[in-house]
């Protein structure tokens, strides 16, 4: 028996030990998903594979913004340079290195899309693509995709119809997803990797098949839904921006490939 023991105890400890999920992040099982414009210009529907991937919980709040300033100066308010944004960079911090009483944990926006990718990558990741946030954004408390079940559209139109105050509220306080992601919905709009092709599907590769040059006219043909008015303006928004543009209602979170790790 002490044998046994001896031989299962070895085969046990051999077993590979389970990744460790990055701090702050949770893994998005992957899979096949038809994005929101689902046919090319020939008609041809368009489905693809979202990997796995790793994703922040919840947007990157000013205090974790102040943190990556301080260790990067040159992305403080006042030392950026002025081609990665514009001058309305962090205007809701008073200072360099300090923002409003109360607001740690508020969502850090008025960040320009090159200062995003900088917080990123200097943790070792880069902002989620487009097909990788609204994959994980289809989701609901129960379950991963929940297109086209009552209620799920209502709640983000009825996000996007009410009037804005100025303020926002601290993160992880609204709706947590299937994933156990936080506010993807409900709070601020988020920046892309790929945010200036929004009409490209395939992650950020380029598909030539695709207009890219239709969206409001004849683009609303290609859409798999043409009652899903949060897709229309989260497409639309998305095609309005510059990288330099520091919006009051725009933040960040960032993603990871979930074959990638920060150790």
């Amino acid at each position: 028996m002490r044998h046994l023991a001896t031989v299962c105890l070895s085969l046990i400890t051999a077993l590979p030990a389970a990744a460790a999920l990055p701090q702050g992040m949770v893994k998005i099982s992957g899979g096949p998903f038809s994005p929101f414009f689902d046919r090319d210009k020939d008609g041809n529907k368009i489905s693809i594979l979202v990997e796995d991937f790793y994703l922040d919980q919840a947007p990157v709040t000013n205090g974790d913004y102040l943190s990556f300033i301080r260790q990067n100066p040159q992305w403080s308010k006042t030392r950026i340079k002025r081609i990665f944004a514009e001058k309305t960079y962090l205007k809701h911090w008073p200072a360099d290195f300090a923002f409003k009483p109360g607001e740690a944990n508020k969502p850090v926006r008025h960040v320009s899309w090159f200062a995003a990718s900088a917080y990123c990558q200097a943790l070792n990741k880069q902002l989620p693509t487009i097909m990788q946030w609204e994959y994980a954004a289809i989701a609901d408390e129960k379950r991963p995709n929940a297109m086209g079940q009552p209620g799920y559209r209502q709640q983000i139109l009825d996000w996007y119809s009410k009037p804005s105050t100025g303020e926002l509220a601290d993160v992880k306080q609204g709706h947590k997803n299937y994933w156990s992601v936080y506010d993807l919905h409900g709070l601020l709009w988020e920046w892309n990797l790929d945010y200036n092709t929004a009409l490209v599907t395939g992650e950020s590769r380029e598909n030539a098949s695709l207009n890219r040059n239709m969206f409001c006219g004849s683009g609303a043909l290609g859409a798999k839904d043409k009652l899903d008015y949060g897709a229309f303006m989260r497409f639309g928004f998305r095609s309005a921006l510059k990288g330099n543009y520091t919006v009051g209602n725009l933040g960040f979170r960032c993603a990871q490939s979930a074959g990638k790790s920060n150790d």
